[in-house]
């Protein structure tokens, strides 16, 4: 155990007691006010942790997540690891579109030596600049959605708690928020998009058109009730219901038949009207226009509300031999990614040799930790196992390290003629493993 553990030990055995204690309360949370990441950090500062190296890296790392995320593109899946010597949390960015439904599940792997894991989900504004949480939960495995109530960038961090060792398998995908309003039918069987133009330009389409055989029923996509069924030159026989659970609107154009009245309470999957070509569709095959209208928004792409869910990337190959272990640079030199794709955004280079922490592995790509803390992309095919580039005996004692710097604290004091491998080099430090298979930096 290094020095830095041994000093901080009485006060985490607190710590860690009080979470013990809370174990019973995980699973809550979601969408509360105090999250139980807030909880730990209280609980940290309560105990004096907040003032020793220790408590200050694990609420730097946690501010620095939501700061430095890797931008990553739905649907996601990334195996990752925490490493038990240093305090990191982890966090991903992604777009959203209004009214997806985003689910978020995490999952420990058997064995891991991790009871906590703190997930939060932010929404990120130009116009804020700390970001607004969204949905936070800790357990060993969970899964939890919220629905997207604007076109936003949203951050997921991950962190587990103090010295806590780990391995884990998140998945962000979206999901519909409503029911599909043609049943039997998905988004595929959209044949006209949102924005298209209509009327020579004078005016673009506000909602998609979903085409079906004249006369197959038309549903309620949310619980909710009936405000308005009448005909209009432009929506032909149409009909309103008002979305009680999400605060909007949904309108139906163009039915053949109308089958509800005004005040008429609805649940998804209820029958509405029948699919025609009414109104100015009448040269058109039969088909469903269905718009969104939300308050203070006006029309909304109704696309996002109703498509499939996503399916999941595959899982990555590499989890079991490099996830949790060093590699080092195979070329001249890697690029590093702020994203996993071949065109993204290049962050930095690392040159051959260097040693790389992967913390993350999907298909293809590798998460990577570079030895000054700073994390990014990597293809797998640029880094290979960091095999002993040579073996030493050092010539007089020398303090073993965490990190690659002279303040960075001891892990071991290293007698003279001691064996070490040598895993790769960075600056005028070298990455060594002793006999004993532990690692570390020395100048």
């Amino acid at each position: 155990m290094s020095l830095l553990r041994l000093r901080a030990l009485p006060a985490l055995i607190f710590v860690l007691f009080l979470t013990a204690c809370s174990q019973s309360q995980t699973l809550q949370g979601i969408f509360q006010r105090g999250t139980p990441h807030e909880e730990y950090a209280r609980r940290l500062r309560q105990a004096g942790l907040h003032q020793t190296a220790l408590g200050r890296d694990w609420l730097h790392a946690a501010e620095q997540a939501l700061r430095d995320s890797l931008v990553v593109t739905l649907p996601f899946q990334e195996s990752g690891f925490f490493p038990a010597d240093r305090a990191t949390a982890a966090s991903y960015r992604y777009g959203v579109r209004t009214g997806e439904t985003i689910r978020i599940s995490l999952t420990l792997a058997p064995g891991t030596e991790a009871p906590r894991v703190f997930v939060d989900a932010f929404e990120l504004s130009p116009a804020q600049a700390a970001p607004t949480r969204l949905a936070s939960a800790d357990t060993a495995s969970l899964d939890f959605s919220y629905v997207a109530e604007a076109d936003r960038q949203h951050l997921l961090r991950v962190q587990p708690e103090l010295l806590r060792a780990g391995r884990y398998t998140v998945r962000i995908r979206r999901e519909p928020s409503l029911g599909f309003p043609v049943p039997g039918k998905n988004d595929v069987a959209v044949g006209s998009f949102w924005g298209v133009e209509r009327d020579g330009g004078a005016r673009r389409h506000e909602g998609i058109d979903i085409f079906a055989r004249r006369g197959t029923p038309v549903v309620a996509a949310a619980n909710g009730y009936i405000t308005r069924v009448n005909e209009t030159p432009r929506g032909g026989r149409v009909v309103w219901l008002a979305d009680t659970e999400h605060g909007q609107h949904l309108y139906y154009a163009h039915l053949d038949r109308q089958l509800v009245q005004p005040g008429q309470q609805v649940r998804i999957g209820d029958t509405l009207g029948l699919v025609g070509n009414t109104g100015n569709a009448r040269s058109t095959p039969p088909h469903l226009h269905f718009g969104i209208y939300r308050s203070g928004q006006g029309p909304v792409d109704p696309f996002p509300f109703v498509r499939r869910a996503d399916a999941l990337p595959p899982a990555p190959k590499t989890l079991p031999e490099q996830l949790g272990h060093w590699v080092r640079v195979r070329d001249k030199q890697a690029i590093l990614r702020l994203s996993p794709a071949d065109r993204a955004a290049a962050l930095g280079t690392a040159p051959r040799q260097t040693p790389l922490l992967v913390v993350g592995a999907q298909a293809g790509w590798l998460r990577v930790q570079r030895p000054d803390g700073r994390v990014a992309y990597v293809s797998a095919k640029a880094v290979a196992p960091a095999a002993p580039l040579r073996r030493e005996q050092l010539a007089a004692p020398a303090d073993l390290r965490a990190l690659p710097h002279p303040d960075a604290p001891t892990i071991a004091a290293l007698p003279a003629q001691t064996a070490v491998a040598v895993l790769g080099e960075f600056g005028r430090y070298r990455l060594v493993r002793q006999p004993d298979g532990r690692t570390g930096w020395l100048g």
